[in-house]
């Protein structure tokens, strides 16, 4: 298996100190956070999605676009280590974040 890029370890590591419990960065934000291009932040953040390692939990209005955009955020699996032990990995999905049962 090939080793984690760049762009990928980057691009995660921006949206971990980006997000807020009020606000989840952007495309845009991610791309200046981590420092590399937005073609780049684009179709990475699109793999990302797909892996399950980061979602889109609301849209915002922003002022460079007449629509609203999307924030990214971190998944729960994001932020997994094999080291946190089974019982940690049990209520994750590899396709989509799941919320913990109460």
């Amino acid at each position: 298996m090939r080793p984690v890029g760049e762009v990928r370890e980057a691009l995660l590591a921006a949206a971990v100190a980006l997000a807020t419990d009020e606000q989840a960065p952007t495309v845009r934000e991610l791309a200046q956070k981590a420092r590399v291009g937005q073609l780049a932040a684009r179709r990475t953040i699109d793999n990302l999605r797909r892996a399950g390692l980061l979602h889109i939990p609301r849209m915002r209005k922003v002022d460079y676009r007449n629509c609203p955009v999307a924030e990214y955020a971190c998944s729960k699996m994001a932020t997994l280590k094999p080291a946190d032990g089974w019982a940690a990995w049990r209520g994750v999905s590899i396709c989509t974040p799941r919320a913990e049962a109460e």
